[in-house]
């Protein structure tokens, strides 16, 4: 039985678990349903107290005082599981309020197992009516990303259990980071840092915006399934980062019932009015940035505008936009032509856009990614779960990315074929696939037996970067057939000759290489995004045009680099023992692995905006 979606016209706010009625459940039973939750129903999940009702904001306390019909996910079902602890701790996160400026540690929030729920150091249950209490921001940052971490793992999602970018099984969630008006994720401290500042007789938390939670919350996502994308040189790498991290922030909005109808009081149904759900922060944008909101989803840029660019926030703006776009499209199609109420159309649209925004990041190339490289991962995972297409949903799609110039017009005739789901992938050396699922040494044997097939040259060493099998689900809840995920990479040397290097002439460094190959039970290729490099892989005519579009991502790799330098982007993190100075933080850094210059983005990803910051003046900008 697999897990259905939840009917939008009766679907609403969980009940506590005293309200329910007629289900009694010893801990025994509860922890044995636990281990069978995937085929369970969402709805029944909360009757049997697999979920756990809990009050988040909605968006941030600012929302909530303008609107009190969107103040608060009230009993919002959080997901249950029976390790949970202080903190709050669960299998997956940790809580732990340290402020770092004051050298202060706060009690945290309990666990009262025995009433299911998160109490105060004096045992009052933690809800909407003690917004003052710190225990309440910390069971409210981790009710967040606890419940974001399920629309990732869920069958509409990845459908699969998702690994950090670092070492370790725990994400670290740190709601009073200290004073700052900032909120990043750091891969180094493994944590989520959230702050707080003044204005005015006013403090903000920054640990209370929904939306910065789970745009953070994002940003450790993509890192644990696309960990090499830190190391990037190319600003559209960073900027993609910014997108996932809005994008988490607008899906999981969408998802709220009274926020849909919400929509529709506000814009009669038409989404291309400005709303609720195209701003992101909106606490944040008044007091820090002065603006309705931080970035608009409801932009009319496209990749000609910030062609050259090499601010991430406001280049993202344009994948932001196009999705939805795609949002606005689906919308109207499910009211004009499947005859559905406004509200129902929401719910359809934004169950549809889980599983068309979410599962093609398991088709994304594991180095360097770029909008075209999404665009067209969001093409082929519609193609495998709906190759017939009778309401045309790719060419919708289609015509958004090319309007917004990520896909070129040229593209239309090829990506608008049928093509067959699944392909048979040429090799010299057949291996089994569950082989290649179980273990990474028999992954490694499978691409370095079958390197002329797959575009790798012989003297590189490989590394299995990723391995992973997902139990996707349709729109419908009925199952995909099983993938199995295979991420390799190299490297290949690069010295940088000339002045235009500025301090790092003559040094040398590395440029990513290598592919993401999905393929299904018996070992058909469903997708295959490469990134090659520009050494010879064979004499066949493929071979030759794989060899010269590896010597065109050389070239724009060492472009990308000598405008990074040229305009002080590069530089070195500054520090102490209370942690990272951010305002000195540049957007690149550079440290020696190994006798070779490395490149890798910020060390923390900021919600701050950056659509002024055109070069120069900056703290972290250093001279090259």
């Amino acid at each position: 039985m697999s897990k259905k979606p939840p009917n939008p016209a009766t679907t609403g706010p969980a009940a506590p678990a005293a309200a329910v009625e007629g289900i009694r459940l010893s801990p025994s039973e509860r922890t044995a349903l636990y281990g069978a939750r995937r085929f369970i129903d969402t709805a029944l999940e909360e009757k049997l107290r697999l979920r756990i009702p809990i009050d988040i904001y909605f968006q941030d306390p600012l929302v909530a005082a303008a609107n009190p019909n969107l103040a608060f996910d009230a009993d919002c079902p959080v997901p249950w599981e029976p390790g949970l602890a202080d903190g709050p701790t669960s299998a997956r996160f940790a809580v732990v309020d340290y402020d770092a400026h004051l050298d202060t540690l706060t009690p945290p929030a309990r666990w009262d197992a025995q009433a299911s729920q998160f109490v105060d150091p004096q045992g009052k249950r933690l809800d909407r009516h003690n917004t003052g209490v710190l225990q309440f921001h910390q069971v409210n940052a981790w009710a967040i990303v606890q419940r974001a971490l399920d629309f990732f793992e869920n069958g509409f999602g990845l459908g699969r259990a998702i690994s950090w970018g670092f070492e370790g099984s725990r994400l670290i969630v740190v709601p009073h980071a200290g004073p700052g008006e900032n909120a990043y994720y750091d891969r180094e401290s493994k944590s989520l840092q959230f702050y707080y500042f003044d204005r005015g007789d006013e403090r903000i938390f920054t640990c209370l915006s929904t939306d910065i939670v789970n745009h953070e919350f994002g940003h450790a996502v993509l890192d644990g399934i696309r960990p090499r994308y830190i190391e990037a040189v190319l600003p559209e790498t960073a900027a993609f980062h910014e997108f996932i991290g809005d994008l988490t922030a607008i899906l999981i909005a969408f998802r709220n019932n009274e926020f849909r109808r919400q929509l529709v009081a506000e814009t009669g149904g038409d989404l291309n009015k400005d709303s609720t759900l195209s701003g992101v922060a909106e606490q944040f944008g008044k007091f820090v940035e002065d603006k309705p909101y931080l970035r608009s989803a409801r932009n009319r840029l496209t990749m000609k505008d910030v062609a050259g660019d090499q601010r991430p926030h406001y280049m993202s703006q344009v994948l932001t936009g196009a999705m939805f776009d795609i949002v606005i499209r689906l919308s109207k199609h499910y009211v004009k032509d499947r005859k559905r109420s406004v509200l129902e159309a929401f719910w359809d649209t934004i169950q549809r856009m889980q599983s068309m925004a979410i599962q093609p990041l398991d088709l994304l190339p594991p180095v360097d990614v770029t909008f075209a490289d999404y665009a067209l991962a969001v093409l082929r995972a519609e193609e495998i779960v709906n190759p017939t297409d009778p309401d045309d949903y790719r060419g919708l799609m289609l015509d958004v990315f090319i309007k917004r110039g990520i896909l070129p017009e040229t593209l239309r005739a090829e990506l608008t074929k049928r093509r067959q789901i699944f392909d048979r992938l040429e090799l010299d050396v057949f291996h089994d696939i569950d082989g290649i699922a179980t273990s990474r040494a028999d992954a490694y044997r499978f691409l370095d037996d079958n390197r002329r097939r797959l575009f790798i040259p012989r003297n590189v060493d490989i590394v299995v970067s990723g391995l992973a099998t997902a139990q996707k689900l349709t729109r419908q809840a009925r199952r995909q057939p099983r993938q199995v995920l295979l991420q390799y990479i190299w490297r290949e040397d690069v010295l940088l000759e000339g002045e235009q290097f500025g301090r790092f002439d003559s040094a040398a460094t590395s440029m990513l290489c290598g592919g993401t190959l999905a393929l299904n039970d018996t070992g058909d290729l469903a997708a295959w995004a490469r990134k090659p490099g520009s050494q010879p892989v064979g004499d066949s005519r493929e071979a030759r045009e794989e060899q010269a579009a590896g010597a065109a991502r050389r070239a724009a790799f060492l472009e990308a680099l000598v405008r990074r330098i040229r305009t002080g982007r590069i530089g070195t993190t500054i520090g102490g023992e209370r942690g990272l100075l951010a305002k000195s933080i540049p957007p690149l850094t550079a440290r020696t692995v190994d006798g070779l210059v490395r490149f890798e983005l910020s060390p923390h990803f900021g919600i701050h905006d950056d659509r002024e910051d055109t070069g120069g003046g900056r703290t972290w900008q250093i001279s090259s």
